[in-house]
């Protein structure tokens, strides 16, 4: 088994499940992929079992529904801390997230991270695609997650994540309550408390190539509430900045 575990939630993703795995493997031949498939009503967990086949790197866990993209990542988690994998990645299957920045988070995890982040607005705004209104909703809800709780990531909301083994081993995952995107930023805002090492990288997001996006308002109110049910919880403790990585 490889050291490295990249878990991708998918859900309705049947164009995309086979090019980013070979992409990803592509990037990083001695990783393993672990998708957790919501029962994705377009077949999608039909395919992966085909990759699954063809590929002993590759594994799926099948839910009986639709729980959601927290629920999805603490599956996988849970899945990974069963197993021997040091370094534990999130990643979208839609292309958004590059799969060949892959060994920039292994580079920065070895360099001392704990938990790394890919960011979007270190050092400039680095998306493609996106309507100017998407651009200042994503950049108002990083300032409005730094203000209300102190945490000091430039992009807390982003999906493209690795941590390292005692990150997610020192989390009480059944703890965790958000489920949607709310739920990138409770777990930095976790590890970021518990004093862990957090670095960013800079990362490009292209908007997805197939599919549709999962977003809308109910996820959105969700991530609004989630930052000061965090800050209340944790008596709105503060601590040092994370660290950027160029």
């Amino acid at each position: 088994m490889n050291s490295t575990l990249i878990i991708i939630p998918t859900y309705d993703e049947r164009e995309n499940v086979r090019p980013i795995s070979q992409a990803v493997l592509k990037a990083k031949a001695d990783a393993d992929i672990l998708f957790v498939d919501d029962n994705s009503p377009d077949g999608s967990g039909k395919v992966i079992d085909e990759l699954c086949k063809e590929d002993e790197r590759i594994h799926v866990i099948h839910k009986t529904g639709k729980a959601g993209l927290g629920r999805a990542y603490i599956t996988g988690f849970k899945w990974a801390l069963q197993r021997d994998y040091e370094l534990i990645f999130e990643m979208d299957a839609d292309f958004s997230h590059d799969p060949k920045e892959i060994p920039t988070f292994v580079k920065a995890a070895e360099a001392g991270g704990d938990l790394v982040l890919g960011s979007r607005y270190v050092d400039g705004i680095r998306i493609t695609n996106w309507p100017l209104r998407r651009l200042m909703l994503s950049k108002g809800a990083a300032l409005y997650v730094h203000v209300i709780t102190g945490m000091p990531a430039t992009d807390p909301t982003g999906g493209f994540k690795c941590y390292r083994r005692r990150v997610l081993a020192a989390i009480d995952l059944d703890l965790i309550i958000s489920n949607g995107y709310s739920f990138q930023v409770e777990m930095t805002h976790t590890a970021w408390l518990k004093g862990f090492c957090i670095k960013e990288v800079p990362i490009t997001f292209v908007d997805r190539r197939a599919g549709y996006s999962k977003m809308n308002s109910v996820i959105f109110t969700e991530a609004l509430g989630l930052v000061w049910k965090l800050a209340f919880r944790y008596g709105f403790r503060r601590r040092p900045c994370a660290t950027p990585e160029s």
